[in-house]
């Protein structure tokens, strides 16, 4: 099949068919190089950069100004949770045993993101596009994916969901990001919420746990922009489900030739999904979670002039080749100060967004 759908507010990107597959992105990388360089080049990064990517040259390409408006949007098929690895109690104590790590001087780790899954069975078939298209009339602002995995080896499975987060993106010599991280869930009543909102962006734990995502961006990106400018702190952002400090960060290429491709490799995984220090928490996370697989990952496209987009594959799942079996994951940051009973909450906000287009309840909910 090897579809690609990145719709965004003002934007929409599809793709169809194959000319030829990537599973290292430093070979789609050296294709845009030639001098018979593809058009363009779609797909997925992984959480874990030394697994397959799923990236390819697409036969034929629609690239329309605006918001994507499907032209059908039947109703989806009843779905229930099978399973949830870890369960919430397991999350929970997984959580608690980081914190206490984390807070010891002797080990090296500052920040781990623990995700969790949730496994949901459909009584029919999930199609990709149509979960898209209820993904995005829940969350018009977000960036909805979804994005055939056949090139990395996983031959009909789709990477699917609705991300509120830019990995980067690049236009000529311009370069812009805006990284999430620390986050608390929305409230309903409008009082408390706005209450939460002034609690996230005034909690200490917060923002160091954002601190951690934008050195590392600011030390990658430092060698290869002429100029970055990144606020002094950040701002607030809200999705359906939670509260997100955000920092908008622009960048000036030093050379045009670093393409957008080259920089989602030069940042992804960011700790805003990873951890820091960088191989430590990879490491950590990888052994925990042997099954991040693409979430936490980067979707995006790359064209021959080097220009292209990148998000952050999150708050969305992995749907299997028979489209009736999908692994929702959610992650959240652990430092030193984390509370495992509020990670777990967020958490749950999270997997809210793919799970609310389904109107799949949570257990316990």
């Amino acid at each position: 099949m090897n579809e690609f759908l990145l719709a965004r507010p003002d934007a929409v990107l599809r793709t169809s068919g194959v000319r030829a597959t990537y599973s290292d992105p430093r070979q789609a990388v050296a294709a845009l190089r030639r001098t018979t360089a593809p058009r363009l080049i779609v797909g997925a990064l992984p959480f874990d950069p030394r697994t397959a990517a799923a990236l390819w040259e697409p036969e034929s390409v629609l690239h329309t100004a605006g918001p994507w408006r499907p032209a059908a949007l039947p109703a989806l098929p009843d779905v229930r949770v099978v399973a949830e690895i870890p369960s919430a109690p397991e999350h929970v104590a997984r959580v608690t045993k980081l914190v206490e790590l984390l807070g010891d001087p002797a080990n090296e780790l500052r920040k781990v993101v623990a995700a969790r899954s949730m496994v949901l069975a459909a009584d029919a078939p999930l199609e990709p596009e149509v979960l898209a298209g209820h993904l995005l009339t829940r969350h018009p602002n977000a960036a909805v994916y979804a994005v055939d995995l056949s090139a990395a080896g996983r031959a009909g499975e789709t990477l699917i969901g609705a991300t509120p987060e830019v990995l980067v993106a690049r236009r000529g010599d311009r370069v812009s990001l805006h990284p999430l991280a620390g986050t608390l869930p929305r409230l309903a009543d409008p009082t408390d919420d706005a209450k939460q909102a002034a609690a996230l962006l005034s909690s200490t734990k917060n923002h160091d746990e954002h601190a951690f995502v934008i050195d590392w961006i600011r030390a990658q990106l430092a060698p290869v922009c002429a100029e970055l400018h990144i606020p002094d702190a950040p701002e607030l952002l809200s999705t359906e489900q939670v509260w997100h400090l955000a920092t908008p960060i622009h960048g000036v290429l030093r050379d045009s030739s670093t393409t957008a491709l080259d920089l989602a490799l030069l940042l992804h995984p960011t700790p805003a999904v990873n951890g820091t220090p960088f191989a430590a928490a990879l490491d950590a996370i990888t052994s925990d979670e042997p099954w991040r697989g693409f979430y936490g990952g980067a979707v995006g496209w790359c064209d021959d002039d080097g220009d292209g987009e990148w998000v952050v594959a999150i708050r969305g799942g992995e749907l299997s080749a028979d489209q009736r079996v999908l692994r929702a994951s959610a992650g959240g940051g652990i430092v030193a100060a984390s509370d495992p009973m509020a990670e777990l909450a967020e958490t749950t906000a999270k997997l809210r967004t793919l799970l609310g287009a389904l109107r799949c309840e949570l257990p316990n909910d």
